[in-house]
């Protein structure tokens, strides 16, 4: 780092250890690693490129973060809805909350239907919130008069046309290179 006109920054450093619950529990794992003189600490979870990712990499941490700031956008956007026609409230919402849960959504693939119930919630919440329905009223109609697919939809779509682009080399390179190799 030196060679390279690097310096550790000690108070922004973490490092996660990621590793199975019954192996974390079972062995005891180091609280920090030493490199050079500076001492990095582990963490329970650290954020990359906006994905908190836990050292059981369950997902859980980056739910959470995502429901919360969802919902700080939803409630943002609900104090001047009166003043918002239904396609302007629309397009706030596809800035500040949709784009969020599409952002990375396919590493929630596999993840437990709970965490899927959860960021769903929000969903249904934000589709209220632009046509003004009740919370009574089954969310399903509104979806698709909004044109909105179910979470859990979302990110078998996004998948597949990852893989649909990666096959046709239509995708990321990358991700054509990739299959190439093999």
């Amino acid at each position: 780092m030196t060679h390279n006109k690097l310096k550790l920054n000690d108070d922004k450093t973490e490092a996660l250890i990621i590793s199975a619950p019954r192996i974390s529990n079972s062995i005891p794992l180091p609280d920090s690693l030493t490199v050079g003189n500076s001492t990095v600490r582990f963490s329970q979870s650290a954020k990359y490129l906006g994905v908190t990712l836990d050292m059981h990499l369950t997902m859980t941490a980056h739910v959470v973060n995502l429901i919360r700031t969802a919902n700080f956008e939803l409630r943002r956007i609900n104090s001047i809805r009166h003043y918002l026609s239904v396609q302007a409230t629309k397009t706030l919402v596809s800035a500040f909350v949709l784009s969020r849960l599409d952002y990375c959504n396919s590493l929630l693939s596999g993840c437990p239907q709970y965490l899927l119930n959860r960021l769903q919630k929000v969903q249904n919440n934000a589709a209220r919130l632009i046509l003004k329905a009740p919370k009574t009223d089954h969310i399903t109609p509104h979806l698709r008069t909004l044109h909105w697919l179910p979470i859990d939809a979302r990110i078998k779509y996004k998948l597949c046309s990852l893989c649909f682009g990666a096959i046709t080399s239509t995708g990321p390179v990358y991700l054509s290179d990739l299959l190439k190799i093999y």
